[in-house]
Order: C-alpha cells, then sequence, then structure tokens
C-alpha cells in the first residue's frame, strides 16, 4: 500500500487539463480561465454620481446656505449633458455621467429644492460622492489571471468588461459504474439481501456539486464480462469511470480484471487509509482515467473526496496547488488513531468564539452513511499517531463549501 498522499500526488502528476475552448458565460461559473480577461475600456467608463444628488462646482458652496439654479437632469444611463457654470447646478441620479464644469455631488439630503432652485445646507469639496473615470479598472488592464476559478463576482465582471464567452477549459465528462448484484434503485422492489444503491445518487450529486454536467450512471452485476463491456462503453464515451464496489481481492470482486482487459494501465490498487484501502487508479490513452472505489458509502465518498475529485479538478485546469484545498483548524475533542493508516474521520464544523473547531462525528464504520450525512467533511489522523488532544490544529477536508 501507498499513503494517500502518494496516490494523489501519482493521479495528479497523469491528470492533464482539458483543451481550452470557448464557453458561453452563462456556463462558466465554476470554471477555470485558459486566458487573461482584459477591460475593454475604463471602468467606470466617465466619471459617475455615488449617489442621488445634485452635481455643483465645488467652489460655489464655500461658505453655506447658498442656493444655485438648476439647469438640467442627469438620470443613470442618459447621454444629456448639460453644462454646470458659476451659480448653477444640475439634478444628478445614481450612475449618471457628471456634467461638464461639475466636480462633486452633493446628496439629496443635505439640499431643500423649490421653484427651479436649491439651496444648499452644508460645504462640500472638489471630487466629492464621484466615481472616478478609471478609478476600477483602466482599459487595457488584466482583470482576470489564467487560472482564476469563476464565481458569481467574476462573472459579474468579465460580463462588465464586456465578456460574452470566456476562454476556459471544459469540464470532464463522468460514468459512474456502480457493481454488485446486491444492488437495486429507489423504486425497486427489494427483498432483505437486497441493498439500495446510495453510491450512484450520492456521486451524482457530488459530481453536479463540482460543476460537471455529463454524468451517466448506472448499476453492473457481479458479471466479468458484463462488467468489461459495460468499462469499454464508458471509458470509450468519457474522461472519466468511477466505479464502486468490486475492487478488493474477494471471489465476486471483478473490477481489477475488467480494467486490465481494457488495457488500462493500473497506477496503484492499494492506500493506507481508513476508509478505503483496496482504491485502485488507472490510465487510459487520450487523458482518460478510471477510478475504482470500494463499495461502502464512507468508503467512496472519502475516495472521491481525496482522489477523485482532485483529478477532476485538474483536468478542469485548476492548478496542481488548488485541486485538494485543506484547512489548518483545531479539534474541538481528544480522538485517538489506528497506527497502521491513516485515519479520515467524519466531523462538522462548530462555532465557538475563539472562531470554528472540528468536532468529531461518532461513525458505525464505512458503511455508516448516517454519520456521513452529518459531516460537513473529514480530517485527518496521521498513520502512527495514537491520539490527538483537543486543541490541536488537524486538517479538515471540507466535501461542501464553508459559510
Amino acid at each position: 500500500m501507498i499513503a494517500a498522499n502518494e496516490a494523489l500526488d501519482i493521479i495528479l502528476a497523469n491528470v492533464r487539463p482539458l483543451k481550452a475552448g470557448s464557453i458561453p458565460l452563462t456556463e462558466a461559473i465554476g470554471s477555470c480561465l485558459a486566458a487573461d480577461i482584459l477591460a475593454e475600456r475604463h471602468l467606470p467608463p466617465t466619471d459617475r454620481s455615488a449617489m442621488d444628488g445634485y452635481a455643483v462646482r465645488a467652489a460655489d458652496l464655500a461658505k453655506c446656505p447658498r442656493e444655485l439654479r438648476l439647469v438640467g437632469e442627469v438620470p443613470a444611463g442618459s447621454a444629456k449633458r448639460p453644462k454646470v457654470t458659476a451659480g448653477t447646478c444640475a439634478t444628478i441620479l445614481t450612475g449618471g455621467s457628471v456634467p461638464p464644469g461639475a466636480d462633486a455631488v452633493v446628496k439629496l439630503e443635505e439640499t431643500d429644492e423649490r421653484d427651479g432652485f436649491v439651496n444648499f445646507l452644508v460645504t462640500t469639496r472638489a471630487g466629492a460622492n464621484i466615481r472616478v473615470r478609471g478609478e476600477e479598472v483602466r482599459k487595457g488592464q488584466v482583470v482576470l489571471r489564467k487560472g482564476t476559478v469563476l464565481d458569481a463576482a467574476k462573472i459579474g465582471l468579465c460580463a462588465s468588461v464586456g465578456k460574452a464567452a470566456i476562454t476556459a477549459h471544459p469540464r470532464p465528462t463522468v460514468a459512474v459504474l456502480c457493481t454488485g448484484r446486491e444492488l437495486r434503485g429507489p423504486r425497486a422492489k427489494v427483498q432483505p439481501h437486497h441493498l439500495r444503491d446510495s453510491n450512484g445518487p450520492s456521486l451524482r450529486a457530488a459530481l453536479t456539486s463540482a460543476g460537471i454536467r455529463r454524468i451517466a450512471c448506472g448499476i453492473v452485476p457481479d458479471d466479468p464480462n458484463i462488467l468489461t463491456a459495460k468499462l469499454t462503453a464508458a471509458a470509450g464515451a468519457h474522461n472519466v469511470v468511477i466505479l464502486t464496489g468490486g475492487v478488493s481481492v474477494g471471489k465476486y470482486d471483478f473490477v481489477p480484471e475488467a480494467i486490465r482487459r481494457v488495457r488500462a494501465r493500473v497506477l496503484f490498487h492499494g492506500v493506507a487509509m481508513k476508509p478505503g484501502r483496496p482504491q485502485l487508479y488507472a490510465r487510459l490513452s487520450g487523458n482518460r482515467h478510471i477510478f475504482g472505489l470500494p463499495g461502502n458509502p464512507m468508503s467512496v465518498l472519502t475516495g472521491f473526496h481525496e482522489l477523485v475529485l482532485p483529478a477532476i479538478r485538474r483536468m478542469s485546469g485548476f492548478d496542481v496547488e488548488s485541486c485538494h484545498p485543506v484547512l489548518e483548524l483545531p479539534l474541538a475533542r481528544s480522538v485517538r488513531g489506528k497506527t497502521s493508516r491513516a485515519e479520515f474521520i467524519p466531523a462538522k464544523l462548530v462555532s465557538g468564539k475563539n472562531g470554528l473547531r472540528v468536532s468529531p462525528i461518532e461513525t458505525h464504520g464505512s458503511a455508516d452513511l448516517v454519520a456521513g450525512a452529518q459531516a460537513d467533511g473529514v480530517f485527518v489522523v496521521p498513520r502512527h499517531v495514537g491520539k490527538i488532544a483537543a486543541g490541536r490544529l488537524v486538517q479538515f477536508r471540507p466535501w461542501r463549501p464553508i459559510a
């Protein structure tokens, strides 16, 4: 067996980002930029009012109260340019372009308008309440660097500089094959010896959360010929294939043999981690990858977040360093570990006066999806470490966004 960090290093050394292309901005959330985004013009493109009020010459309000004559109005989006001269002012709305001659904006609450004149109650200074042309970004400036992952604010920034589409790496397509003659779908009739398939829906949800849109899921019986045929078809149509169950050395564990039959190169089979020791990773030509995960739900989720999701992020263009985020946080209570394998213990994050802490969740083993449903992620008790005391920093791996 190899260590979990070694397994991840092997995967990331063999996975390449998919070829970049044009992606509509409406579909770009979570995408990784393959080219810089440049500003097409200054932002803001003109001097703009930061609030509703009146555009004035600051020199006219050196002493207040002072009355100025109203000469026009500038709503947001209007091309009107009423000239402000000595003794005059113009109504201006938030976002309106500051008219010629004006060098300040006085907010509405500090004035009193009546019969075409405005009485100003307070003095002001040049530049007050004005967003200066180009203060946010200058034309031609890089606003987002290659390698940036787009969130809602960055999507908005792209739109503000005129990008209807961006150059980014596409997300891989993924097939999920859950093996086992005992598995049944959620609507099927079940006998006591059957199990509902939770791994397929769980992985589909995790992949969807990661931005994967093309996902194929299916249940495959413990038959080497059927499994090989299904795996061949899946590997031919998708960038990544995830198999669950049948990956160990039992009589009906046919996944390793099926992977050899499709001529994939197995780079490791067995990781010193708990849960999930029989993890398998194999590579096919053409930047295609196969992951074999143990069948128990917590082993599947742990293997997915530790090994599969980083590979998917890398194929999506993420930098190697950002493929596997880890938080160092204090432990809420002490835990004891096993010394032979690194333990990945489900935990939730709890808030206290000193910030977030990692609270371990009691679990009944690698099949305990009830514990998994409570978890915000897992933390690691390294190999050969028998105990971690409360308050010590641990490596926490989030399974969902942290608010």
